[in-house]
């Protein structure tokens, strides 16, 4: 008798439970969590910003960013600032350190990325990024 295959749903998340794992060993060296990594990556790509405006980048509760921001900003990688074109309304902006920390994060998740997705050919690697992008609008729609 054949044991059973694994499904595709299984293989899925076996790789994202696996890939989640790996993102907080690198994350290790930082003390962050990786979705406070996360935060800190779309302030760099977006520059500074309400944290309502980073809840919605992050796809959470404005709540549970208003948490990351609190987090951040004891760890002195981000400052509130007035938005300067409403005075009621704060900007969360990075800081220097922060900039450098989510530099070296980048750097970091960029060389896990090559090692784990490096290992399979170019056209591999461009098929799964067709798939999952297209997994990924499917499940959006």
């Amino acid at each position: 008798m054949e044991p059973e295959q694994e499904s595709l749903a299984e293989a899925f998340w076996g790789v994202s439970r696996a890939l989640r794992h790996q993102s907080k060993i690198t994350m290790g060296p930082y003390d962050l969590t990786p979705s406070q990594g996360r935060a800190l990556g779309e302030l760099m790509r977006h520059g500074a910003m309400r944290p309502s405006d980073l809840a919605d980048h992050l796809r959470i509760a404005p709540r549970s960013a208003t948490q990351f921001v609190d987090e951040l900003l004891e760890r002195g990688l981000v400052t509130r600032q007035a938005d300067p074109s409403d005075r009621r309304a704060t900007l969360v902006v990075l800081t220097a350190s922060g900039e450098s920390t989510g530099q070296a994060i980048r750097a970091a998740r960029r060389a896990e990325s090559e090692r784990v997705f490096g290992t399979l050919s170019e056209r591999d690697q461009a098929t799964l990024g067709r798939i999952l992008r297209a997994l990924r609008e499917a499940i959006e729609t």
